[in-house]
Parts: structure tokens; sequence; C-alpha cells
């Protein structure tokens, strides 16, 4: 059962050295956790699990390595898809703010809810959406979802008045993971780190300089002498290249906040943003449509953005080989009289600094994703994640 358990967490992402199963081993025979399965958990995943960013991975190998293990808490499939009331959530939620603001501190008896949640499981043999008795959804009981009871036990659903002393049938560290798709807040964080700042502004100065205030009020004698400097200017000029149409149709939203974070962050010294279809060809797009004739050419990009524009292309890189490596690929407009391979080649030697982001990029190199395979192998490409933002933005600040 345990070396089941070691080869699952591996297999779910988990990096575990054989060092810390070891130190497991040894907790488990010197009984720190006992005969309990949710001691062994909470131990396991002491031991096991280096960072927060994990801990929705190891939950996924412990729930696939013990959940043929019987429990007195158990939660039938059926019983979660009674549970499931979603379509409610922003309806309890308001009930819940209600509801909190009228009521006074509470003394709960755990040990009794607990016992009382054991028997309805044994107990019950359908769904049920209101009353007071039964696991439900919307009512006064204690146990369930969505209802109107302070001190119980929640099962599935969403937190309404984040009051029960016991969750089941909920993954509550899903956000956590590095591995997933970003929203804005995330995009927003990982531009940060693209800022290289300079003061060689022909500007006044208007800053003040607190260590050089602090050298010289010393030099003169404890008597205040206040130094200013010029404001210090982010650098940084970015090319942003989004694939538009076709297969990333289902990221636009994706797209959509990625292209907001960047304006939203608003330090960079220039942004220029430009569109294409599964491949770069003679001509970027000024807009998502890709519209014929609503297009600048790729050279005249070259000619007017230099080589120091830091560069990010989006894309899913899914498209048949020919599109890529033939002089007619481009199915959608002019390509000059070069592949879109030839195109990528000389966007990477005007461009010195260029990331190629994919949002389905496969965890590993697909025999049939032939395309994907030869841009990664030109370009540094990245999963559009959480992690893989993070890697790309470093990758762009990389010194020479």
């Amino acid at each position: 059962m345990f070396a089941k358990f070691f080869h699952t967490c591996r297999a779910k992402g988990l990096s575990v050295a054989l060092s810390e199963w070891l130190t497991l081993q040894e907790a488990l025979e010197k009984g720190l956790a006992g005969s309990s399965l949710t001691q062994f958990y909470y131990l396991a995943r002491m031991i096991l699990v280096k960072s927060e960013t994990e801990f929705d991975k190891f939950d996924l190998a412990f729930e696939e390595c013990f959940r043929g293990i019987s429990s007195e808490n158990e939660i039938a499939d059926r019983m979660l898809e009674w549970l499931d009331k979603s379509e409610m959530e922003e309806l309890a939620q308001e009930d819940a703010r209600r509801f909190l603001n009228e009521t006074e501190e509470l003394q709960i008896d755990r040990q009794d809810v607990e016992e009382k949640f054991r028997q309805r499981l044994k107990d019950q043999d359908s769904e049920h959406n209101g009353g007071s008795f039964w696991i439900g959804t919307m009512g006064k009981t204690s146990f369930g979802n969505l209802g109107g009871n302070i001190g119980g036990v929640r099962v599935g659903g969403k937190t309404g008045y984040q009051s029960a002393f016991a969750v089941v049938g909920a993954r509550k560290y899903r956000d956590f993971r590095d591995d997933r798709v970003l929203d804005n807040r995330q995009f927003m964080a990982a531009f940060r780190k693209l800022r290289q700042f300079s003061a060689r502004l022909d500007v006044p100065r208007t800053e003040l300089d607190i260590p050089g205030t602090v050298d010289r009020t010393c030099e003169n004698g404890g008597f205040l002498q206040i130094v200013m400097e010029k404001p210090r200017k982010n650098a940084v000029k970015l090319l942003l290249l989004f694939d538009s149409g076709g297969t990333m149709i289902p990221y636009s939203s994706l797209m959509n906040d990625l292209f907001q974070a960047v304006h939203k962050s608003n330090h960079f010294k220039d942004v220029k943003c430009y569109y294409f279809h599964n491949c770069i060809y003679s001509k970027l797009y000024k807009t998502p449509e890709c519209e014929n004739g609503d297009w600048v050419d790729t050279e005249w990009v070259f000619r007017n953005l230099d080589g120091d524009y830091k560069v990010i292309v989006v894309g899913d890189a899914a498209m048949a080989p020919e599109e890529l490596f033939s002089d007619t690929g481009n199915y959608r407009g002019p390509n000059g009289g070069l592949s879109g391979w030839e195109w990528l080649r000389l966007l990477k030697r005007h461009y010195k600094k260029i990331v190629w982001l994919n949002p389905k990029m496969a965890p590993k190199r697909m025999p049939w994703r032939e395309a994907e395979t030869a841009i990664g192998d030109l370009l540094p490409m990245y999963r559009l994640t959480v992690e893989g933002l993070n890697l790309a933005m470093t990758e762009l600040m990389r010194g020479k």
C-alpha cells in the first residue's frame, strides 16, 4: 500500500526524495500517526510536501491510494451530486451575510454534531433541499451546504457563513497549484518582473534620494541636507504577438486577461500588440479579427521596433506541419515567399529576447504535434501557467 502511495505521489508531480520517504516510514514506526487515517494524512503531507502549491497534487495522490478504505464519514458520489446546487450559490451568499449580522455567537457541541452526521450518512437514501434534519441544501440542517446553520459539517459546495468545523468532499487547494492557467492578478504579478530601471533621463531631479540624504546629513554634522535624484523609469519595451481564431477561440478570455494585465501594469516604456493566425507570416494584423488588409508588414515591424523589444508570442502552435514549413502554407493571407518557419527564424534573429507562451502545451513532446515541437526547439516555449509565466519572465530578463 505505501509503495503504491510513493509512486502515485511522484506520478502526480510531487518531487518526493527517498530520504523524505524514509523519514515518513520512521515516523510511522514511532506511532506518530496512531491508527488514524486522518493523522497519517497530515503527517505524510508535513513530511513529503515542500510547498503549498503542491497540496492539491498530494490530495489527489492520497485520494487515489486510500479511497478504498472504509470511513464512517465517507461521502458517496451520489450524495455529492444531490448537493451540487451551484446555481443557488449567489443567493446563499447574500442570505449568509444577512444571517451572520443577526446571529450572536453560539455554543456548538462538536461531538454531538459529528455523531448526528454519522447517523444521517447511514440512514439517508434520497436528495433533500430545505428542511432541518437530513444532509441537504438551503435548509436549517447542520449538514450540507448553502443552508442557514452555524457550526455544522459542510458537504461539497462553496462556503456560506465560513463557520463549519468540518468540510467533506472539497478540493481546498486546487487554486494553490502552480501548473494551473492564470488569471488577471497573476499576470500582473508576473509582469512586474519585466523591469529594467534607468535614470538616464533629461528631467528635473524630483525624487527624494533617501540613502543620499542620510549620507549627506551625516557628513554635514547632523544638519539635514536634502538630496534629490532623477526619477527612475522602466526601460523595458514589450512586443506582444497573439495567435487569434481557430483553436485559440477557447482561450479568448485568457488572452484578454493577459492583454489587460499588460496595459494595467502601466510601467513599460512602450507596448506594441499585433495578431496572427496559427503562425507569423509576412503580415501582422492590427485586431484579433485578423481581417485581410487590416495589417502591417512584418518587415515594417522589424524596421520600426528595434531589437531591444522583448517579445512574447502567445499561441497554441496547433497547426499542420505544412502550415509551418511550406512557403505556401498560409491560407489566410500572403506569406512573402517564405514559410512560417523562416519568418520565425527572422523574428528570433531580430529580437534577442523572445519567448513563446502556449496555453495547451503538452507535458511532453507528442509525435503528432510536430509544429509545436519544432517551434519549441527554435524559441523558448513555456506552458501558460503560473510556473510557466514566471519562468518565461525570468528568461526575458536573463543577461546576454
